[in-house]
């Protein structure tokens, strides 16, 4: 059921969302030029490897860090808002109807992180990553928390990733299409 839920939403979504899509694409356009789309290796279900897309918010070739603060200098003008308000994410649900994430679900991480925590990922993994999930919520403004540390990747490795994975735990465990619906509906609130 969850799977159906995930396709028809997506599709529903994406053919809602296409005038916003649009216009999303030529703002990058525009502001930084091509390529409109970013895609990055994630580790997903069963620890399967996977591109995530989402609108590309950086200048292209703006370095290797994975950490990004608030105030980045790589970020582009229209990234700025995208990440704000979560647009650049909109791509993701053509990750939804590939089938390689869920509408609700762990978020999937890069490799290098993933590789730190393998042990926790066995359980965290044997889900399917999802756009939104509990730590999506309560870290919306991560990069703001970052901002105000000495050594962001430090605090992200240290301190952020274990309180999101504590947060993955807690969704594997009690996962059910109404918890999943509560965290679509409270992801929905913080957008707004």
């Amino acid at each position: 059921m969850k799977r159906t839920l995930d396709i028809v939403i997506s599709l529903i979504a994406l053919i809602l969302l296409a005038p916003i899509l649009f216009l999303i694409a030529i703002a990058v356009l525009f502001d930084s030029g091509l390529p409109i789309l970013f895609r990055q290796e994630r580790v997903g279900l069963h620890f399967r490897k996977f591109r995530i897309l989402k609108f590309r918010t950086m200048y292209v070739n703006s370095g290797e860090s994975q950490i990004t603060v608030s105030g980045d200098l790589r970020v582009t003008r229209s990234g700025k808002i995208l990440r704000s308000t979560k647009l650049d994410e909109l791509p993701q649900f053509w990750n939804v109807l590939r089938g390689d994430m869920s509408l609700v679900g762990p978020r999937p991480e890069v490799p290098q992180y993933v590789d730190l925590f393998k042990d926790r990922y066995s359980t965290i993994l044997s889900v399917k990553p999802g756009i939104t999930d509990l730590a999506s919520i309560e870290f919306r403004n991560e990069e703001e928390v970052l901002q105000n540390c000495p050594d962001p990747l430090k605090a992200y490795v240290e301190q952020v990733l274990p309180a999101k994975l504590d947060l993955a735990d807690k969704y594997v465990e009690n996962r059910s299409v109404l918890g999943d619906c509560l965290i679509l509906f409270r992801t929905a609130l913080k957008l707004i």
